[in-house]
């Protein structure tokens, strides 16, 4: 399949700089035996019980630092993975790249650049990277969202969920961005079973498809944990035609790289799963999303999941009717396609 199948407009004004006053205000598109409209709030009706709902427990690091370099020029990093030895890879923007064994200075800090990997730099830090990017690190909000981080959003890019132990996503899992306490608190009342898996979201989520072809497209890796616990709650209510929904892609990846084992249980490691369409989910059978990035390997899991043509359609309608896009945005609830 061509990458070209999935572009779509994406009106600027349509994407969200800022989240909504209350997380579950979003607007909602469901689109199960028909479409329909709701407020996020209403997303517990779809809930029966003995029902799976799985979350993405992970915790975003403020992984945006702003430096210079030793010549004087301005620099920004962008964390990818905390490496071992008080290293880390990171993109650097910068007007002229740094150079291997050059200083950069980040609030009167020293971190030393000792290689390049592909696109990414290694750099090395004095103390323990998480401490540093926690205290002079900012939020790191994804590359459309035109504006400086602010003060909203140490609280509002982050799930209510997420268990800070877990601090190791550079883009936070923003399907559940839409959850309340309370949203959850009522979906757990009607018997449904709440799970959580761990992915790191990593800022390749981000990276449009560029090859012509997506088969010749060479997916970003991503570290995931889920437990044989969550593999056999899930097992168990399928096997009683229970249904498990995933909180966002990030889980549907998580979940199907346990399940596309030759048998499936405990997943712990990095995957690199691409999920295009004519995959076959063996896990989720319904997904709460955004609205992705034209041409994002995220649009073409989409894809995979409800329909080529029902995804153009929907996000065709998304447009028309003024849903507001991207990681602050609105989200959508669909069931996998049957084939």
């Amino acid at each position: 399949m061509k990458t070209e199948e999935f572009n779509y407009y994406l009106p600027e004004e349509l994407i969200a700089n800022y989240p909504l006053e209350d997380r579950s205000a979003s607007r909602l598109m469901v689109y199960e035996n028909q479409l329909e409209h709701k407020n996020f709030s209403e997303v517990k009706n779809y809930f029966k019980e003995g029902d799976i709902l799985v979350l993405n427990e992970t915790s975003v690091i403020p992984a945006r630092l702003y430096g210079k370099k030793q010549t004087g020029g301005m620099i920004e990093i962008f964390l990818e993975r905390i490496l071992e030895g008080n290293k880390i890879l990171v993109q650097i923007g910068s007007s002229r790249s740094p150079k291997v064994d050059s200083t950069l200075i980040v609030n009167d800090k020293e971190l030393r650049v000792e290689g390049r990997q592909g696109a990414f730099y290694i750099l090395k830090l004095d103390n323990e990277p998480l401490d540093f990017f926690n205290s002079y690190g900012h939020v790191p909000l994804p590359p459309y969202i035109k504006r400086p981080d602010e003060e909203i959003d140490k609280s509002r890019y982050a799930t209510i969920y997420e268990n800070k132990e877990l601090q190791d996503s550079v883009a936070a899992p923003t399907a559940g961005l839409h959850f309340t306490a309370e949203l959850l608190e009522a979906i757990k009342n009607k018997g449904v079973d709440v799970l959580k898996v761990n992915l790191s979201v990593g800022a390749g989520t981000f990276q449009p498809v560029k090859a012509e072809d997506i088969k010749d497209h060479k997916i970003h890796s991503e570290y995931a944990h889920v437990t044989s616990e969550v593999v056999n709650k899930i097992l168990q209510a399928k096997a009683k035609g229970k249904k498990v929904t995933a909180v966002g892609t990030t889980v549907t990846r998580a979940l199907e790289s346990a399940f596309h084992k030759r048998t499936p249980g405990d997943f712990k490691g990095y995957t690199e799963l691409y999920i295009t369409p004519g995959f076959s989910f063996q896990a989720v059978d319904r997904l709460i999303t955004n609205f992705h990035l034209p041409k994002s390997s995220l649009l073409m899991l989409v894809a995979a999941f409800v329909g080529m043509k029902e995804m153009k359609d929907l996000y065709n309608h998304a447009v028309e009717n003024q849903y507001r896009f991207l990681s602050y945005g609105d989200a959508m609830m669909i069931n996998k396609k049957n084939v």
